[in-house]
């Protein structure tokens, strides 16, 4: 606590010309000035999850049900309580498609209605450099239903981040400011290129070390935390190969203050270079892998920050049903799934 000196209050030679009969102020009787304390930023909640992939059998299960709600009614309230939710979508959202129904294809595609279960559950952005982000099934499609599934995120108050008409807006941060700190999220895809956007044509904006240390700088120039959401990597495999581990150093060196990757369909490594978090993969979130417990589980990731400095995280396991429905893991499956994550990450240090 600062205080402020009190002035002396030795009478001075012209105290004289004062009746002796008024009694000076004793500095005992003075309040001290007390500086105030700066004031604290507030803190915020950043949430991320898995791949949502509310296709095939989830769909079937959703169009059995009329109800596109329900694979988030166990974790909607904590989707809702962070200040910032962010998902990643590896499907299509439009009703132009043909439903598939439940069976095994690779052409991943949801309708409409999910875009708002997304909002209701309470996702404010959504990462969309994916590789089945193109998907639709038709020979006359195109890029239709590409199209329809960012204007009905849109629609819904969802902000995609990684797609666009060209190359160049692909490529564009997404900008939320939240407790007035300016979070920018680039998002770029390496594994599809038919999803790849060109200088003239839609898609997704393409990871290579260049281009990642090029859409960091741009989020740098216009926000005060940047986040780096690469899509990623083989698939089933826990251990990051050369090619991510490459790409977070290249992030990091870029300048990114946080990386949280996707694509592979299991947990992967956790790693910190230079003090900066690399989340290599997060698991499924929704989807109908249910051919292997691992690919069944995943983790909701929450970063918390104070102002712009990031404080520290919490890794929450999850389990989701063949029909899409998510849990929080019970104490021994979550046990598992965070010490497979450990595993992984041992020899990334």
């Amino acid at each position: 606590m600062t205080r402020t000196p009190i002035p002396s209050r030795t009478p001075t030679a012209t105290s004289t010309r004062f009746p002796t009969t008024i009694p000076l102020v004793s500095p005992t009787l003075l309040q001290p000035v007390i500086s105030p304390s700066p004031i604290e930023p507030p803190q915020t909640t950043l949430l991320f999850t898995g791949v949502i992939v509310p296709a095939r059998c989830v769909q079937a299960a959703i169009d059995a049900r009329s109800d596109p709600h329900y694979p988030y009614a166990e974790v909607r309230t904590l989707i809702q309580a962070a200040d910032l939710s962010i998902g990643t979508l590896n499907a299509t959202i439009s009703d132009y498609p043909p439903r598939m129904g439940c069976v095994r294809t690779y052409v991943l595609v949801g309708g409409a209605e999910n875009a708002d279960a997304l909002a209701e559950a309470g996702f404010d952005a959504m990462s969309v450099a994916t590789n089945h982000i193109k998907n639709c099934g038709l020979s006359n499609c195109r890029d239709r239903a590409f199209f329809e599934t960012l204007e009905n995120l849109q629609r819904v108050g969802i902000a995609p981040v990684g797609a666009g008409e060209n190359l160049n807006e692909a490529e564009k941060p997404l900008v939320l400011t939240v407790n007035g700190v300016r979070f920018g999220i680039v998002s770029l895809g390496q594994i599809e290129q038919m999803a790849f956007a060109g200088d003239t044509h839609p898609g997704i904006a393409i990871l290579t070390e260049e281009s990642l240390r090029k859409a960091i700088a741009a989020a740098r120039q216009v926000s005060d935390v940047v986040i780096a959401m690469p899509h990623w990597g083989p698939e089933d495999v826990p251990v990051p190969n050369w090619s991510q581990r490459s790409l977070a150093q290249v992030a990091v060196e870029a300048g990114a203050d946080l990386v949280v990757g996707n694509h592979t369909h299991v947990v992967q490594a956790v790693q910190e270079i230079q003090g900066v978090p690399v989340f290599y993969g997060l698991g499924n979130f929704v989807f109908d892998q249910t051919w292997a417990l691992d690919h069944m589980q995943g983790v909701i990731l929450q970063v918390h920050f104070r102002g712009r400095e990031l404080l520290d995280y919490e890794l929450i396991p999850t389990h989701v049903d063949g029909d899409g429905t998510v849990h929080l893991a019970g104490p021994e499956e979550a046990a598992l799934i965070l010490e497979r994550i450990e595993t992984a990450s041992r020899g990334l240090r």
